[in-house]
């Protein structure tokens, strides 16, 4: 049965988003050619820009697509948590190894795209628009959880704690990246307790897994 025109776009689109992932985080970002990304995806350089506007488009779309992945496994992961030490320590096992994306290689792409940002004043407002709705979705979700346990929380407490949290698991994945031994996962679980009031030595549940 022949394909739609619909389908053969879809292919196209996943397997420029496959080359792209895989030789963005293998080369790095300004390394990577569109041409290199087109040839590894047996697609055209116009098929490229056709899907995605460019190489920096797709950097973006990539990571898009892996965020929204991981951003639900870590609400599934948090609603289905029974207890408030569970949905803390899920914030960081969930960041860390989600279930089902390549976290190293999406990990890679995230600095990638901070480096390109920190030089290029259009990807800098994209990126900060993207904190920013982090930011809040994560103060929400702090909102609704100090409500279940009886506390007060308001948007912009929650949106501050969003900061402070998002802060400390990207600065603490920079450092395990290079240095697994250095940030065990109860060095994560003490920091995000820290963040939200609690003593880092109550319920303090040990964790000896590293990467």
């Amino acid at each position: 049965m022949a394909r739609t025109q619909e389908e053969r776009k879809a292919e196209t689109r996943a397997k420029l988003l496959a080359a792209a992932a895989d030789l963005f985080a293998s080369k790095g970002f300004h390394a990577v050619s569109a041409e290199a990304v087109a040839d590894a995806a047996d697609r055209t350089t116009g098929a490229l820009y056709s899907h995605f506007g460019g190489k920096d488009g797709l950097l973006l779309a990539l990571l898009d697509e892996w965020e929204r992945s991981a951003g639900r496994q870590m609400r599934d992961a948090l609603n289905d948590a029974s207890s408030h030490r569970d949905r803390v320590e899920g914030l960081w096992s969930t960041f860390i190894e989600p279930a089902d994306a390549q976290n190293e290689d999406w990990m890679l792409l995230e600095h990638e795209l901070w480096l390109f940002a920190a030089r290029n004043l259009e990807a800098r407002q994209v990126l900060a628009d993207r904190f920013a709705l982090a930011r809040v979705a994560m103060g929400q979700s702090f909102e609704r959880w100090a409500d279940d346990d009886g506390r007060e929380l308001d948007a912009a407490e929650g949106e501050r704690l969003g900061a402070l949290v998002l802060g400390l698991l990207l600065g603490l994945e920079m450092q395990r990246h290079v240095d697994a031994a250095a940030i065990p996962d109860d060095v994560a679980f003490d920091g995000l307790r820290r963040l939200f009031g609690e003593s880092p030595s109550t319920n303090n549940k040990k964790s000896s897994r590293k990467k």
